[in-house]
């Protein structure tokens, strides 16, 4: 039974994007859009183009040529990461970016950094009203930390915590930013299959519960033929296919170019 999904316009869209370095073409002419509340999984060997996917998304990389529009909306060509935020587009980092001597509610409390509204001199004398915001702040990051299970080490630094608890305090900084739409770089990588589960169960949390749309790139075909929607499917910079889990499962050029043995990955 299909699940059902928000309508509208896209929360994401991205049309005919080309970007390149130099010589190296690393997407061509790629269409890809997800809907609201969707779960969209990006799949391919390394190399594909899905990172560099996600950082046109997040603003990290400026396309090529292309469109990328937000809830129908073309956006400016140029956006610094800190306006694709004020968006409601957050991410995690397939390679965990953590502040490993700050504690887990400290970094979990920068990815508020969007929503705060307050001058440094308002902040130096702590005036009511931004008073009043600190508090709220902490407390939205004290509920994100009670939701993922973690609040006995809430005052650890993260560096000091196993990596799979440390993946869980980079998914509450991202959802500290209260975002619409959820970009997950490799999740589960590095984790146990315990880890995966815990993961796996808070993933569908934020999407069932909260409402947040998702975009998660994963190499774990189990994961991804377990918890998407859809999955597109990337190799050598190019869309290959883009439809429901077991379509892209059964697609021969799938199976030839990545399910199969043509890469080593």
């Amino acid at each position: 039974m299909k699940r059902e999904i928000g309508s509208g316009p896209p929360v994401t869209a991205l049309e005919n994007i080309h970007l390149s370095f130099g010589g190296l073409r690393a997407l061509q002419d790629v269409s890809v859009a997800v809907q609201p509340r969707e779960r969209l999984a990006i799949i391919g060997p390394n190399g594909a183009g899905k990172s560099s996917l996600f950082n046109i998304i997040s603003g990290i990389y400026t396309a090529s040529s292309g469109v990328v529009r937000h809830k129908g909306e073309e956006r400016p060509s140029r956006m610094k990461p800190y306006e694709v935020a004020r968006l409601g587009i957050a991410r995690t980092f397939q390679n965990i970016a953590l502040f490993p001597g700050m504690s887990a509610l400290d970094n979990i409390m920068t990815g508020r950094n969007s929503l705060m509204r307050r001058g440094i001199l308002s902040e130096a004398l702590q005036l009511g009203w931004a008073r009043r915001q600190e508090i709220e702040h902490r407390r939205r990051a004290e509920e994100i930390i009670d939701f993922l299970e973690i609040p006995s080490v809430r005052r650890t630094p993260v560096g000091e915590l196993p990596y799979g608890m440390q993946k869980r305090v980079e998914l509450g900084r991202a959802l500290a930013a209260e975002p619409e739409l959820l970009l997950l770089d490799e999740p589960m990588a590095g984790m146990n299959l315990e880890e995966k589960e815990d993961m796996c169960r808070f993933i569908l949390d934020v999407n069932e519960i909260q409402g947040t749309t998702l975009i998660l790139v994963e190499h774990d075909m189990g994961v991804v033929m377990d918890i998407s929607d859809r999955v597109a499917v990337f190799d050598y910079g190019r869309k290959i296919a883009d439809a429901a889990p077991d379509d892209v499962r059964r697609d021969q050029t799938v199976i030839d170019a990545y399910l199969g043995t043509a890469h080593e990955h």
